[in-house]
């Protein structure tokens, strides 16, 4: 395989890629009317199928500069995306307090590996993360199946709450720490100048 060829645009991680983003606009649209059951396969496969695209790129040598923007940006706009379709489901414990905090810190986030990539730095994904998305995905699971659960058994409710409120406080602490990481590096950086 050539060089040039790995690295078009048009390979299949980004196609996967642009696969979940149209699984995350269908979740959007089908929790707000009423298919919560439908939402949570698609939400399912969007989630579970995550680390295909990355995975194929590293493997084949596929690695663009597309992917690495397009596919962190889908992971965002899959879990905001349910986040704040969930906040208009009655009976799912989102509030929109809770959707505002995990959008706020995503683009925290996201603005502060802007600034630290675009000076040449390294601001990849910590693990902490990664356990950050897979709480909130679990939380998202959790609560869609209160929603398509009648009547919710009581340990499916507990258990949807504490994953939802689990998820926001990692999600805070996450933010925090990727915040004190950024300042570290941005402050390395001046006193080598």
């Amino acid at each position: 395989m050539n060089s040039a060829a790995s690295k078009s645009i048009y390979n299949v991680p980004n196609a996967l890629t642009s696969v979940r983003f149209l699984l995350a606009i269908a979740v959007m649209a089908l929790i707000p009317m009423g298919y919560r059951g439908t939402a949570l396969v698609i939400f399912l496969i969007a989630a579970s199928t995550d680390w295909m695209d990355g995975y194929w790129a590293r493997k084949y040598g596929q690695v663009t500069k597309l992917g690495r923007i397009f596919d962190p940006f889908v992971d965002k706009i899959i879990i905001c995306g349910s986040f704040i379709a969930l906040v208009e489901a009655t009976g799912s414990g989102v509030a929109s307090w809770m959707a505002t905090i995990v959008v706020g810190r995503e683009l925290l986030v996201t603005s502060l590996r802007g600034i630290i990539e675009g000076g040449g730095g390294d601001f990849s994904a910590s693990w902490l993360g990664k356990w950050k998305m897979v709480l909130q995905c679990a939380a998202i699971v959790a609560a869609l199946l209160c929603l398509i659960s009648t009547p919710v058994a009581p340990w499916l409710q507990t258990t949807a709450t504490v994953l939802l409120w689990s998820s926001i406080a990692l999600t805070v602490y996450s933010g925090y720490d990727y915040t004190i990481a950024a300042a570290r590096i941005m402050r390395g950086e001046q006193d080598a100048e």
